[in-house]
Parts: C-alpha cells; sequence; structure tokens
C-alpha cells in the first residue's frame, strides 16, 4: 500500500533549496503527490531550479504562515515539512514512506532523527555548539511528518510567531493535546551548519519575545513541557541591571557605588562570556566574538522580551489570571483620573454644593 503525501519546503531563496529539490527529484522510493514550496521573502527573487515543485507566495510574513500556506494547498494525508537548508539521504522518499506506512491512526506525526555535522579537526565555535542543538530537539519540522487530519483538528501552526522559533514546539503540543501521539521515524536528515556572521548570536536573542507568548500559551512551565534547557533571562537581567545602575550612578557622581554596581556587572558579564569560549577553539576571532557579544546580549534579551510582553499582554495567560502589562500612557491617563477625581472631591468637602438630585449626603 503506498503513502499518500505531499512536501511542503518554506524557503527565503537560499541556494541549499536546489539540494533538498534534487533529493526529491532524482532519489528513489515512492515520490510525494505532490512538492510545494513557499517562497516567504517580501519580495519574492529567483528561485533555484525547482523542477515541478508548485510555488507559493506568502510574502514574509514567518515560517508559521509559510508551513500554513502549504498544508492547506496540499490535499493528502500526510503533510511532510523540509527545511530548505537539511540534506535529505538519497532515500530520504523510501525511508518516509517506511516510517508512515506501519502508523495507526492514533499517531499524528512522525520526526527524523536529525544529524549536525560537527568539525572533527578542532573544538566547535558557539554558533556550531548551538545548531548542534537541532539534533536533540524534540518535534522541530527540520523533518517532520504531520498527518493532515491532525493538522486540522489543531489549528496549524500559530502565526503569531513570526520566526523559526517555539512555533513547531507549540504546535505539537496542541496535536498531542488532541489525542495523538508524535513518533520518531527511523530516516536521517543531515542539517549543515550554516554561515553566520558576527552578531549572529546577538540576533537570535529576538527570540526572547517569543518565548512571551509561549509562556502565556502553555504556562509558567512551558520549558519542561517542550523539554528545553533553563533560560538565562534572570541572569541577563541581573546583568543588565548592575551595568545600568553603575551608569546611573556614575552621572549621579556616587563613586562607591559606581564600583559595587560595575564590579558586580564585570563579574556576570566575565562569567558570561568565559562560559561560552571555554567549551571553543578559543581563535582569536571567536574570543573577540563572544567578549562583544557577551557584553550585548543581557540588554538585548531584556528589551527583547519586554517588546514580547507588551506585544502579547491580550493573549489570556494559561494557570493563572490575566496580567496586563501596563503602557506608560495608559498610566499617565489613570493617573490623571485620579488626580481629577481627588480635586473635585476636595472641592466638595470645601462646601460646594454637589447639585440636586444627586442623592449625595455629605457630612
Amino acid at each position: 500500500m503506498s503513502v499518500d503525501y505531499a512536501v511542503v519546503i518554506p524557503t527565503v531563496g537560499r541556494d541549499s533549496l536546489r539540494v533538498v529539490l534534487d533529493a526529491l527529484e532524482h532519489g528513489v522510493g515512492p515520490p510525494p503527490r505532490e512538492v510545494i514550496v513557499v517562497d516567504d521573502r517580501p519580495e519574492p527573487g529567483p528561485l533555484p531550479p525547482t523542477h515541478s515543485a508548485r510555488v507559493l507566495r506568502t510574502g514574509g510574513r514567518g515560517p508559521a504562515a509559510a508551513r500554513n500556506a502549504g498544508w492547506r494547498a496540499a490535499c493528502c494525508e500526510w503533510v511532510a515539512f523540509l527545511d530548505d537548508d537539511v540534506v535529505p539521504p538519497r532515500d530520504w522518499k523510501a525511508r518516509l514512506a517506511d516510517d508512515l506506512a506501519r502508523l495507526g491512526l492514533d499517531v499524528g506525526a512522525s520526526q527524523a532523527r536529525i544529524v549536525v555535522p560537527l568539525p572533527s579537526d578542532r573544538r566547535p565555535t558557539d554558533w556550531e555548539r548551538g545548531t548542534a542543538g537541532l539534533a536533540d530537539a524534540r518535534w522541530i519540522t527540520a523533518d517532520m511528518a504531520y498527518r493532515r487530519a491532525a493538522l486540522v483538528h489543531a489549528g496549524g501552526f500559530d502565526e503569531r510567531f513570526p520566526r523559526a522559533y517555539r512555533e513547531d514546539a507549540e504546535l505539537a503540543l496542541r496535536v498531542q493535546d488532541h489525542g495523538y501521539r508524535i513518533v520518531n521515524g527511523d530516516r536521517v536528515t543531515t542539517h549543515p551548519v550554516r554561515e553566520a556572521g558576527f552578531f549572529a548570536s546577538l540576533k537570535q536573542q529576538r527570540g526572547n519575545a517569543d518565548d512571551a507568548l509561549v509562556r502565556r500559551l502553555l504556562g509558567p512551565r512551558w520549558r519542561e513541557r517542550i523539554g528545553g534547557a533553563p533560560g538565562r533571562l534572570p541572569w541577563h537581567v541581573a546583568t543588565a541591571v548592575t551595568g545600568a545602575s553603575a551608569v546611573l550612578c556614575g552621572l549621579l557622581g556616587w563613586r562607591k557605588a559606581v564600583v559595587a554596581f560595575g564590579g558586580a556587572w564585570a563579574g556576570l558579564t566575565g562569567w558570561f562570556a568565559a562560559r561560552r569560549i571555554a567549551p571553543g577553539p578559543r581563535t582569536r576571532d571567536e574570543v573577540a566574538k563572544m567578549v562583544v557579544t557577551s557584553i550585548a546580549i543581557p540588554p538585548a534579551a531584556c528589551l527583547h522580551r519586554l517588546r514580547g510582553e507588551i506585544r502579547h499582554r491580550k493573549v489570556p495567560a494559561v494557570g493563572r489570571p490575566a496580567r496586563r502589562v501596563v503602557l506608560v500612557t495608559d498610566a499617565l491617563e489613570r493617573l490623571r483620573s485620579r488626580v481629577d477625581l481627588r480635586a473635585a472631591g476636595g472641592e466638595r468637602e470645601s462646601g460646594t454644593d454637589p447639585g440636586p438630585g444627586s442623592g449625595a449626603v455629605w457630612r
């Protein structure tokens, strides 16, 4: 019995898309009914040869929206999601078919095993170690096949996630909440380490804004539910606060406080940088990168988290009453209203007539 499946590949136009499409076109195994490439660039440009794939465009709304557009356009029992920078083996189609053919109706998804090749002649860099974490991540869509019915029941990916970050784990939990199981398949897909710029780790701090949404959707113990490691945000807050306090005290001329807060900031920053440098290659470039970004990451992480809390303040929080993040303008308006009320009360207490028919009794 053949497996009815489609392949959906969201892309931002990377050259590596060619490798994925070639593997699907020339690899061995039962072919998919359809391959759908979703171009999610704000301004679509040329793509590598797409062979027989259908191309959709979503205008830069993010990978969650791109995957939703892809699976909703497919009419197959299974939808296999592939990232545009993975390297499927030559027999990927055969292995996928084997993984899916033996699954019961209670299984909503099959996850591949991801392999991240690291250099054998030196220690991996901070960026390479971060990418290697994909090998142990749960429910990532680098290579994940979902039963279409499970996607329909769960409502698909949450498009409030603008990046390829947390949106896959959040969907997997909703799929399981609908009674489906997610299993590991036997197929293996390689995820190479992409080239990254000097400030790549700093740009990753944007994910703190998405963590604010995850916490509201899944509750305060969300990291345990997705199998994530403890976050560093409390340490980043402490580092940013001590650094800001040192600057403020310097402006006020409080020298002893500057020394105290500055020493605390230097200690926290140095400890953070050392933890990132120690397991790496310790080359001059890598050390410089770790020092500079370790200084910049704590305030960036705090600002992105604050931005996320403000953006998602109206999302009902799981496990506790919804808390509002009060903007400065809202706070000033409330303060102005209270002042007006107190002023009106003062006029009445000083003998102002409340007016006929008011029902007020003044003592």
